[in-house]
C-alpha cells in the first residue's frame, strides 16, 4: 500500500466550503479509480487559516498515476480549490506502507 500525502491552508472562511469541494468532487472522483483505497483528512488551526492533511491510500502507483498522470509527485489542485487556498504544497510526498499495528482490545465484564 502506499499513502499520497498533500497540506494546504484554507482561508478560515471558505473552510466548509473545502470540506464541501473535497466530498463532492475530489472523494468521487477518487472512489472511481480501480486501486484506491481510501482516505483521511485531517485539518488543525494555524495562523493563517485552516491546514487540511489530506491521506489518501492506494494499492501502488500505477493507480495514483490514473489520478495524478505520469508526474505523479506533483500535487493536482484544481482551481476552484485554489481560489480557497492561502497557500498549498505543490509537490506530495509518497510513502509505502512497511508495518502497521493494531492493538488487540480486550474488555472484561
Amino acid at each position: 500500500m502506499i499513502t499520497r500525502n498533500w497540506t494546504g491552508v484554507v482561508k478560515p472562511e471558505r473552510s466548509a466550503d473545502y470540506l464541501h469541494h473535497l466530498q463532492n468532487d475530489t472523494l468521487k472522483k477518487l472512489s472511481s479509480i480501480k486501486g484506491f483505497l481510501n482516505a483521511s483528512i485531517l485539518q488543525r488551526v494555524v495562523t493563517d487559516g485552516i491546514e487540511y492533511l489530506v491521506v489518501t491510500y492506494w494499492e501502488n502507483m500505477d493507480a495514483i498515476k490514473k489520478f495524478a498522470g505520469e508526474t505523479a509527485d506533483i500535487a493536482v489542485v484544481p482551481p476552484i480549490a485554489q481560489e480557497m487556498m492561502v497557500r498549498y504544497d505543490p509537490v506530495v510526498r509518497h510513502y509505502e506502507e512497511v508495518l502497521t499495528f493494531s492493538p488487540i482490545i480486550s474488555s472484561q465484564f
